[in-house]
């Protein structure tokens, strides 16, 4: 018997993971980035929508992991291996860290997107996890939907419609 596909969502700061035949799904993604990572081999992928670059900006002593790119990259991959896959199997894909909004200002501050897009690359980096594709930048929101059996991220946006990664 076959086990029915599931398509798990995951919300803006959150992060889940999911084995063949489920499919991991997040909306929304403007200048957030969402980051999947994942082992082909094991049929095992995770994804994380992240908000901000760093965590040592927030305010309060007990952060919310999924929110940074900081902190979520190494949570993913600590919940991707206790669930069976292979640190050095792992590879990643992005996609988001648009700039949503024209700035006047040269102000570093406020381009989320990109900063969001160098903190989660210098993570994978340093996590020696490669990124063998990405969609990212630009001025558009995207959903995104991963498929860890074909290991195909699905991206969709408003101005350009479907495309694979």
């Amino acid at each position: 018997m076959t086990k029915l596909q599931t398509i798990v969502k995951v919300g803006i700061s959150d992060m889940n993971i999911v084995q063949t035949p489920d499919v991991i799904r997040t909306s929304g993604l403007g200048s957030c980035v969402g980051v999947v990572i994942y082992d082909a081999r094991n049929g095992i992928g995770g994804l994380a929508h992240i908000m901000l670059p760093d965590s040592s900006l927030a305010k309060q002593k007990n952060i919310h992991v999924a929110k940074y790119a900081d902190t979520a990259v190494a949570a993913l991959v600590e919940k991707l291996i206790l669930a069976g896959a292979r640190k050095y199997k792992l590879q990643a894909k992005l996609a988001g860290g648009a700039q949503m909004f024209q700035l006047s200002s040269g102000s570093d501050i406020m381009r989320i997107g990109p900063r969001n897009v160098d903190a989660v690359t210098e993570k994978l980096h340093e996590l020696r996890i490669p990124i063998i594709a990405s969609d990212v930048g630009g001025n558009c929101g995207r959903t995104i939907e991963f498929d860890p059996e074909t290991g195909k991220l699905l991206i969709r946006t408003v101005n350009q419609g479907e495309s694979y990664i």
